[in-house]
Order: structure tokens, then C-alpha cells, then sequence
């Protein structure tokens, strides 16, 4: 099928067959350059003619996979028409183009989200998915406040979008950088999945660099965990969460992996010692922790607590916000002048705890249930004390000279 510089073919994608069908194609090619359509139908590979180009057969389903085929291959060239008449350029991309915008079964960025939300629910954590529920909802405050629209066809969905929806999200008063970089790299995963569904051919991101920068992740020196340690409270909540805290601290466990831990995780090693074995919540990587004294003693005294006596837990950690809360309270009344959140504990670990006493980053990794070094890597920062140590040692070398 050809007009002018216009080729039309429409063919099975046999790589994409389940259960012995295969989905339909239209293939577009104007001056060398190619781009494909889904037709939006899937047919028994049996009844496809390689030759016609049609569904054999007389059946309904036939004359109506037909009927749609021809409707397409008309409004295709339709398409070339108008765009004569516009005296624009006939390329693929822009025929492809017209033909969703005067279409109704353009795929737009709402219907997007809504495939997202109901695939994903069953793949992703519900804590990462509340992360694209943020997302999404900026991106429908970005259409409403500065499109004035509700919804965006996906094929509109431009670099200059994305421009202007990262310009919207910097004159949020919470957002930093690295947040603003967040929700894009959240959007772009959202473009990539349409391209994987073939709702979409163009990727907006090809020229977009998302780029972020390299933070200080707090952690406590020595003096500011011994002040922690050291510390009794008459409020219990207080005094329980700076126990988990601390516990965090000496294994390096999340929030929510304290929260999950229970008694089938601890376990006898093979140097008699107790050990924590289980796998992170958060990417269901196995993990293996010798657990050192002072997280010993966190068990111990929490063996029998009364919030335990009905679960499975083995300590009683409040929910992540009131954690939070009363690690702020805990810094004030301390005097400690760092942001206390609970992911302190597991920099402390990574970093005062483990690779400033000589740990190797390869074993902290493990303990950290880190799947690549990259991600240890961002711990491994020398600490003063170590520096001022390692200074000495060369002070006493050059004095022996």
C-alpha cells in the first residue's frame, strides 16, 4: 500500500504472543524513516495471513479485525491529507501524530496513572508507591495551575513539558533539589513504562539530564552517641525509642526492618554467637548481622515487654512518624543539634560503627544489604577523629626521623 512517499503495512508482532495470539500493527514509513501503531487487537497467530495482511476467515471477529484495519489505513492517509493541506512535512512521527490527535483512543497521561496505580499495587512496596501518589498528584496540580487543563494526550507530553512541570515543581517551598529530581525520575519511569505499552513512540526524556547532588548524610560522632546512650528518660516513649535508635545504630536496620523483625530472625551462627538473619523490607535482599553487645543487651531488655506479648515483635518501636517526633524531642532535650531522624542510626552504623573501626566496605555492604559497592561507597567519608589519629601516627613517625 504506497501513495506519494507514503508506505502503510500492517503486520502480527509475533514476539508479544500469550496463549497462542499475537497483537496487531500498523508500520508507517515516509522518507526511510519507520514508526508503528497498535491496532488495539489481538488475534490467534493461526488466522493471520502474512500474505492479505488480514484475519482469514469469514467469522465476525474476522470482518471486524478487517473492517478496523481499513478504517485505520483510511484515516492514515487522511492524515497525510491534512498535512498536505497544512503544508507540513510528511514524516512518520508527524502522521503518527496527527492520527492520535484526531483520534479517540489517544492514551493520555491520566489513564497513565490509573494503569500504574492498579498494575503496580501488586509489584512495588506500598512506601515506594506512596512516593508516585505524591508525584502524580503534583502532576495534576502542574496541569490544573499552569495548563489549566485536567489531563494531557501522552503524545503532547514534550520536553518542554517536562521544562516547565520541573520549573513548577522548584517553587515548592519543601522541595530541594534532589527532591525536584525525585519526582522527575519518577515521571520519566511513568513515560517509559507508556513506551513499553506501546501507548507512546517518542521519549520526551531523550535530551532531559536528571542530575543529583551529592549530600552529607548526617551521622553522630562518638560523644553525641554516648550522650545518647548514656541518656534516661521518665517518659517511656522517649526512653523506648532511644533503645530502638540506638539498637538501629549497632546493627545498621531500618525502620521498618526493626519493625518486621521477630524471633524466627535470630539465630544461633556457626560461631555460637546470635545472629540476625532476614531479608530488607525495601528490596527483599537477604541479610546476615552478628548482634554485637550493646544490641544484645536492646533484646534483653525488651524480652518481655507487654506491647510484645501478643505478636511476634521482639521490640516495641512506635509508628515511623511518632518515632520521628520523639527523636526530636530527644535531640532538644539533649542538646544534640543535627536533624535526629531514625535513618541516622543506619548512616552511624554504616559509618562510626563499622568502616571507621576498619570494617571493609565490602563486608559493611553485606551487613547493609546492599546489592552494589556504589551505594556503601556514599558512607565511606573519613571521620576527624580518625583523621586527627592517623595525623598523630605520622607526627610520631616524622619525630622517630
Amino acid at each position: 500500500m504506497r501513495t506519494s512517499n507514503l508506505t502503510i503495512t500492517f503486520w502480527q508482532n509475533v514476539s508479544k504472543k500469550t496463549s497462542g495470539s499475537a497483537p496487531l500493527y500498523a508500520r508507517i514509513t515516509a522518507n526511510g524513516k519507520r514508526l508503528e501503531i497498535s491496532l488495539g487487537r489481538s488475534i490467534p497467530i493461526k488466522y493471520w495471513s502474512k500474505t492479505t495482511k488480514r484475519m482469514i476467515g469469514r467469522s465476525n471477529e474476522s470482518q471486524m479485525v478487517n473492517a478496523h484495519i481499513e478504517q485505520v489505513y483510511f484515516k492514515l492517509l487522511e492524515c497525510q491529507r491534512q498535512l498536505n493541506l497544512e503544508k507540513k512535512a510528511i514524516t512518520a512521527h508527524a502522521i503518527k501524530t496527527y492520527y492520535y490527535k484526531e483520534g479517540n483512543d489517544q492514551k493520555t497521561l491520566v489513564d497513565l496513572i490509573n494503569y500504574h496505580k492498579r498494575v503496580m499495587a501488586n509489584v512495588i512496596k506500598p512506601s515506594t508507591l506512596s512516593h508516585y501518589f505524591t508525584t502524580e498528584k503534583y502532576l495534576l496540580e502542574f496541569l490544573e495551575n499552569s495548563m489549566k487543563s485536567k489531563d494531557v494526550n501522552l503524545i503532547d507530553i514534550s520536553f518542554e513539558f517536562i521544562c516547565e512541570f520541573e520549573c513548577f515543581l522548584r517553587k515548592k517551598s519543601k522541595l530541594n533539589h534532589n527532591g525536584v529530581m525525585k519526582h522527575l525520575t519518577r515521571l520519566k519511569k511513568l513515560i517509559n513504562l507508556a513506551i513499553k505499552l506501546d501507548w507512546l513512540v517518542r521519549n520526551p526524556f531523550v535530551n532531559f539530564s536528571i542530575r543529583f547532588l551529592k549530600t552529607e548524610r548526617d551521622i553522630l560522632n562518638k560523644n553525641e552517641l554516648a550522650v545518647i546512650e548514656g541518656a534516661s528518660f521518665d517518659r517511656p516513649c522517649l526512653e523506648i525509642t532511644k533503645d530502638m535508635f540506638v539498637f538501629s545504630c549497632y546493627t545498621g536496620l531500618s525502620y521498618i526492618d526493626i519493625q518486621k523483625l521477630n524471633r524466627d530472625h535470630l539465630v544461633r551462627g556457626n560461631d555460637g554467637g546470635l545472629w540476625i538473619r532476614a531479608k530488607r523490607v525495601k528490596t527483599n535482599i537477604p541479610i546476615k548481622i552478628p548482634v554485637l553487645d550493646k544490641a544484645q543487651r536492646i533484646l534483653n531488655k525488651y524480652a518481655k515487654h507487654y506491647r510484645l506479648i501478643s505478636c511476634d515483635a521482639i521490640l516495641p518501636i512506635y509508628s515511623n512518624q511518632k518515632t520521628n517526633q520523639y527523636l526530636k524531642e530527644i535531640a532538644e532535650e539533649l542538646n544534640i543539634r543535627k536533624k535526629l531522624t531514625f535513618h541516622v542510626a543506619r548512616h552511624t552504623f554504616a559509618t562510626l560503627i563499622t568502616l571507621s573501626n576498619g570494617v571493609p566496605i565490602e563486608t559493611v555492604a553485606k551487613l547493609l544489604g546492599h546489592t552494589k559497592l556504589t551505594t556503601t561507597q556514599i558512607y565511606a567519608r573519613v571521620l576527624d577523629d580518625k583523621i586527627s589519629e592517623d595525623m598523630k601516627n605520622v607526627q610520631e613517625i616524622l619525630n622517630m626521623n
